[in-house]
Parts: structure tokens; C-alpha cells; sequence
């Protein structure tokens, strides 16, 4: 990475959902973009009513105003880098699609958002469709954990190193040119294996399995690390390295933190304060 304090931060944009206790969506991918020395833009695609314990409402914003956001932000500025997220309909990903190929960034990440922390479901069966069949082809790198690996591939979830490099051919087969499957939900041993494929090969990024509840917004903070690394020249591989390393310390600092009483959020600012 060049010294992102030694020349203009990058602009980093996120099409992402609203969290109203901060944790996740929009919130969490700004507060990332920021840590990491980008600055951060957004366009929302959903407001949601939810705190640390679960959600309780999904409101999706309109295809059309989605566009305006979109179309007006980036009639302005300067995009380096985008990350998506939650994108509820069909007709969004069409216009996200339509829009980005237009005004195409260098570096587009995508997080499949589609269960939350608590299990709950945040788009329904067309949404589903819409990412696998419209956005991944798009992005530069996909973020699946693998509950969202098995929804995308229609198939049972990996339960095993094994299993996970076993799912890759087919990710890889969607259309994006890099998946970084991760490995968290294996819930075994103290390590937590994600697995990086693309052009370059396949890659063990290995980790230590943090012991703490504050999970909240994980995979958010996560992909727009690992957008906001990438918007700075990292290659794939070292981008995805340090954002690893960045939530793996901002989970180790989540306990500074008192948000919620569910699972809580964590530690963007753990270099900061």
C-alpha cells in the first residue's frame, strides 16, 4: 500500500443498506473506508429498523431514486474503488449494473448480504437471484462466508477446508474474478481459514478465531476494508491481507465498545481511540 496520508485519500463509494445502532451496513463501510485512509461516499439502497439483537423492518428504496443517488454522485466525483452490499430487487441490480458499467470504478467488491447475524433474512428469493445472475459477474472480488456460498450455488453449506475448496470451481464459475471465501462459520479449532482464489492461484489466509460475541457487521466492515485497501494500489491478495489483518485487531478491540446487548459491533477506530 502507498502511504495514504502522503497523498489525495482515495474516494471510496458503498451501495449499501442503512443500520440504524451503526454496526453494519453504510455505517459500518464508512467508518472502515475512514480507518483505513479512504474517503467514504454513499448511495443507500434499504433502510432497515434493527439494533445488535436482531432486525425488525426492511424498507428497500426505490429503483429510481437509487439511480439519482447513484447517477448524481458520480456525475461529481471521483470513484476509486465501490462496494456493494444489500441489494434487495432485482430492478436494483439491473440499475446498479447499468450504472457502474457506465461509470466504471477501478476496483468494485461485493458482499452478498443476505442473512444477518441473528438469521435474519434481509432479501427475499428474487434479490437472491438478482445478485448471483447480475452483480457477481461485475465485481473484481466477491466476499461470500459460507451459508451465502451455499445460497449462491444452490447447494449444501461446506463443513470442511475440504469442502470449501471443493464449492470454489463454481464460485469462481459465477463470473468474478476473485472469490474470498470465508471460512468463519466452520466454528472449529482456533484458527479461521478464509480462502482466496482468482488468477493468481489459490491461497490460504489463515487467522486466529477471535473469542468474542461482537460479530455484528463483520462481513460489511470486512469487504469495505478490504474496497478501501484496494483503492490505495494494493493487488488483490495483499489488499484482502490487510483488511484481514484490520478487523482480526478490530474484533480483538470490540470489548472497549458498549453497544447493545446482542451481538455487538466492532472496534473500527481500535487504532484510533
Amino acid at each position: 500500500m502507498t502511504d495514504s496520508f502522503a497523498s489525495r485519500p482515495p474516494n471510496v463509494l458503498t451501495i449499501a443498506g442503512s443500520d440504524p445502532c451503526g454496526g453494519a451496513g453504510i455505517q459500518a463501510d464508512l467508518k472502515a473506508f475512514s480507518a483505513l485512509g479512504a474517503y467514504g461516499t454513499s448511495v443507500i439502497t434499504a433502510l432497515t429498523a434493527q439494533n445488535t439483537r436482531g432486525v425488525t423492518g426492511v424498507h428497500p428504496v426505490p429503483a429510481s431514486f437509487i439511480a439519482e443517488q447513484l447517477e448524481t454522485l458520480l456525475d461529481d466525483v471521483a470513484i476509486d474503488a465501490v462496494k456493494i452490499g444489500m441489494v434487495a430487487s432485482r430492478d436494483v441490480a439491473e440499475t446498479i449494473r447499468s450504472i457502474l458499467t457506465r461509470h466504471r470504478p477501478r476496483w468494485i467488491v461485493l458482499d452478498p448480504v443476505m442473512v444477518a447475524k441473528s438469521g435474519d433474512i434481509l432479501v427475499d428469493d428474487a434479490g437472491l437471484h438478482a445478485v448471483r445472475d447480475i452483480l457477481v459477474p461485475l465485481a473484481d472480488v466477491i466476499t461470500p462466508n459460507l451459508p451465502e456460498a451455499a445460497v449462491l450455488l444452490d447447494t449444501r453449506t461446506p463443513d470442511s477446508p475440504d469442502a470449501m475448496e471443493a464449492l470454489l470451481p463454481s464460485l469462481l464459475a459465477l463470473g468474478a474474478r476473485h472469490v474470498l471465501l470465508k471460512g468463519g462459520h466452520l466454528r472449529s479449532g482456533e484458527r479461521c481459514p478464509d480462502l482466496l482464489a482468482g488468477p493468481d492461484g489459490t491461497h490460504w489466509l489463515d487467522g486466529p478465531r477471535i473469542a468474542t460475541d461482537n460479530l455484528h457487521g463483520t462481513g460489511c466492515s470486512l469487504s469495505s476494508a478490504i474496497a478501501a485497501c484496494l483503492a490505495h494500489d494494493d493487488a488483490v491478495p495483499s489488499a484482502v491481507a490487510r483488511a484481514k489483518q484490520w478487523l482480526s485487531e478490530a474484533l480483538e478491540a470490540s470489548t472497549r465498545l458498549d453497544v447493545g446487548r446482542g451481538h455487538g459491533p466492532v472496534h473500527h477506530f481500535h487504532a484510533w481511540w
